[in-house]
């Protein structure tokens, strides 16, 4: 098992390229299944999830001819609609091929999913969904059967904001027969990109980025081509990573206007922070200070960003509180920093973080994806090295992430 060595103590300065986001491209990529013409796709990350979810569509029958961070897709000759647990267990976002398959063939057999362990993530948000529209649904030997001649148009409200619910009812709705309200919806900057790119198909959808989203149905979609937005969790992890270490780097071909909470408290922590265009500069001078964070959906504090500024606060200057409210296991992350020094208390769903003058290099072990961040961003500030095992997890969501902070001047390598 691979494992990422890195020798703490060195700013982060230069540029970096931003890819394009994995929680846009994952369903983005499974649209291919609602129309039988080429669905173009370019910006895609080079990612184990993404090589993981073209898999699952060939297995389908969808086509995919690829060059350097594109593909397009074709289904045309899709007639497998089954998603075995092998695809399914590694990645949550299979389960987004569920309503595609039942708003096109009328038929899917989807594997209940598995993923990163950082807590519970229902999927009766999706079932009750496809219910209400008109599927008939049934649930045996670890699989959802779903069946419906003809989904019909329904006024559905979750009752707990879910960016998977939304996005996969979404695109079954935009097959339905009359007029589907998502209400409660997530309003995730992802889900707005998944909408540009059904619209771009002929979709008729309003109303995405809001909580409530109207989709009036139509009998077919057509190819299109689109770009896949910006990471901006990379994009935050890696503004968080030259802030941990009193960098100076500049983002290329990101976007500030869905990182607004992140700067908000990169600002708070004393960074500095320009924006021009499609580039974000970041320099730090000194001593971060502490940060409180609380996590919530859209358009609030992100919980994929919760790990990386725990690494922060670790060695910022005061004490600080961060409030995880969206996954209960998702502080699995802080024996790991102890490890390296850190003084943290948890409680519940609450961390106190004292930040300490310095951390020390020790082996640890990544337990999920943004952890695996969190760890890399604190390995970058420990004193000596610092060994991540289990660095699988960053491959899933960080596309070549030692060689991105290779060219800022990190010193950092993999270790097979």
């Amino acid at each position: 098992m691979q494992k990422l060595a890195i020798q703490g103590g060195t700013p982060l300065r230069g540029e970096v390229r931003i890819s394009g986001a994995k929680n846009a491209a994952l369903p983005i990529m499974c649209a291919s299944l609602l129309t039988a013409d080429n669905l173009h796709l370019t910006n895609l990350p080079d990612l184990h999830d993404v090589g993981t979810m073209r898999k699952l569509l060939q297995q389908m029958g969808v086509m995919a001819e690829s060059a350097t961070n594109e593909i397009t897709f074709s289904g045309g000759k899709v007639g497998n609609w089954e998603a075995p647990y092998d695809m399914v267990k590694t990645m949550r976002a299979a389960i987004l091929v569920l309503g595609p398959l039942v708003a096109r063939f009328g038929d899917a057999k989807v594997s209940l999913p598995g993923g990163c362990a950082i807590g519970s993530r229902p999927v009766d948000l999706h079932i009750k969904g496809l219910q209400a529209m008109g599927a008939e649904i049934t649930i045996e030997h670890g699989y959802i059967h779903a069946k419906a001649k003809q989904l019909k148009g329904a006024r559905i409200f979750f009752d707990i904001v879910s960016v998977t619910g939304t996005e996969n009812l979404m695109m079954a709705a935009v097959l339905a027969d009359g007029v589907t309200v998502l209400e409660n919806a997530a309003r995730e900057p992802e889900v707005v990109d998944l909408a540009n790119c059904l619209r771009a198909m002929g979709a008729r959808i309003t109303g995405d980025g809001t909580d409530a989203i109207t989709i009036t149905g139509v009998e077919r979609l057509h190819g299109a081509t689109h770009r896949i937005m910006p990471d901006r969790i990379e994009s935050g992890t890696f503004l968080v990573a030259a802030a941990a270490t009193g960098g100076s780097i500049t983002l290329r071909e990101t976007r500030a206007d869905i990182l607004e909470t992140v700067l908000e408290k990169l600002t708070e922590a004393g960074a500095q922070i320009r924006v021009a265009g499609d580039t974000i500069h970041l320099e730090m001078n000194g001593r971060p200070k502490a940060v409180n964070v609380r996590t919530a959906p859209h358009p609030a504090f992100p919980t994929d960003m919760q790990a990386q500024f725990m690494a922060l606060n670790c060695i910022a200057e005061g004490s600080a509180m961060v409030v995880e409210t969206i996954f209960e296991n998702r502080f699995m992350h802080v024996q790991e920093l102890r490890r390296l020094g850190a003084q943290i208390d948890v409680e519940g769903n609450t961390a106190v973080v004292r930040g300490v003058g310095h951390m020390e290099g020790a082996t640890v072990m990544a337990t999920d994806l943004r952890a695996s961040a969190c760890l890399v961003i604190a390995g970058l500030v420990a004193q000596g090295e610092t060994v991540i095992d289990r660095i699988y997890h960053l491959d899933r969501g960080y596309e070549h992430i030692e060689n991105k902070l290779s060219q800022l001047g990190a010193n950092i390598r993999r270790l097979k």
